[in-house]
């Protein structure tokens, strides 16, 4: 497999192996940033692929224990089995969960749309609650029983990212105003720092990030900020330099160029970013 990404999407997706992903790991711990690798995949609807993936992860998980990175993988149910069924997606997120803790490597499970989202808390909750394990999962503000599973996650032994949630729900299930999505989400992200011993900030937004550190100053909980590759990456240095922790999610694979096209039409913005950074 080439390692050869073109010209704007290197900047959003490492690579195309399991190895420059890693590589990219290293460049960003040697810069005070952790990573989370994510190799690109969903919606399988046969066990092959599903199970190739689950072993892809197991090796990542086993690399990034060999050589002693600060980094950590995170997997979408769609792509070990979900669409297939819950037991299988159960399944193949226990064989990982199962190598990080002969490993001890922390294991994000991402969030989907609001129609999966009972089947992945369940197994995020079950895959937590086993001897040494280590797991969180992706939460989204916008949706409006988000309330409701922060409290079952603040019962048990799952850590939680908070994101503003980058799925098109109906207005029925999720908010659908900015200005609504926004205050849930400052509103869940208190809860956090309230509730949970240590709180991952899934955004981009300047303004989230400061009421995080309010946060942090008034009740003590330790946090981390995630943030995308490639998205105000600026931001991310200078918030390691000012002791912030900072964890970049790092995706990688030979499906690029889905994800990188969705990362453009999020926010036009992405793309005029990397172009300049090509550029300059």
């Amino acid at each position: 497999m080439t390692d050869v990404i073109p010209p704007i999407a290197d900047n959003f997706v490492a690579a195309e192996s399991p190895e420059g992903a890693l590589e990219h790991a290293v460049k960003l711990n040697a810069q005070g940033i952790g990573a989370i690798l994510n190799l690109l995949g969903e919606h399988y609807h046969e066990h092959m692929p599903a199970f190739d993936d689950m072993m892809e992860y197991r090796y990542l998980v086993a690399e990034i224990s060999e050589r002693e990175l600060d980094a950590s993988v995170s997997v979408k149910p769609s792509q070990i089995g979900l669409d297939i069924g819950d037991d299988v997606f159960a399944e193949n997120l226990e064989g990982i969960v199962d190598y990080a803790v002969e490993h001890d490597v922390f294991i994000w499970v991402d969030m989907e749309d609001h129609t999966t989202t009972d089947a992945t808390l369940d197994a995020v909750v079950e895959n937590a609650s086993r001897d040494g394990a280590r797991v969180g999962v992706a939460i989204q503000a916008n949706l409006k029983r988000t309330e409701d599973d922060l409290k079952r996650l603040a019962n048990s032994d799952a850590g939680v990212r908070l994101v503003k949630g980058a799925y098109d729900e109906p207005a029925a299930v999720a908010y659908t105003e900015k200005s609504q999505v926004n205050q849930a989400y400052e509103r869940h992200l208190e809860y956090l720092f309230q509730e949970f011993e240590q709180v991952s900030v899934g955004s981009h937004d300047p303004e989230m990030i400061s009421l995080a550190s309010d946060f942090h100053d008034e009740y003590g909980t330790s946090y981390e900020v995630q943030m995308l590759m490639g998205v105000r990456n600026d931001a991310q240095f200078n918030l390691a330099d000012d002791d912030v922790r900072v964890v970049q999610y790092v995706p990688y694979g030979s499906k690029w160029a889905q994800y990188f096209y969705r990362r453009v039409m999020e926010r036009k913005e992405n793309l005029l970013f990397a172009a300049r950074a090509v550029l300059t």
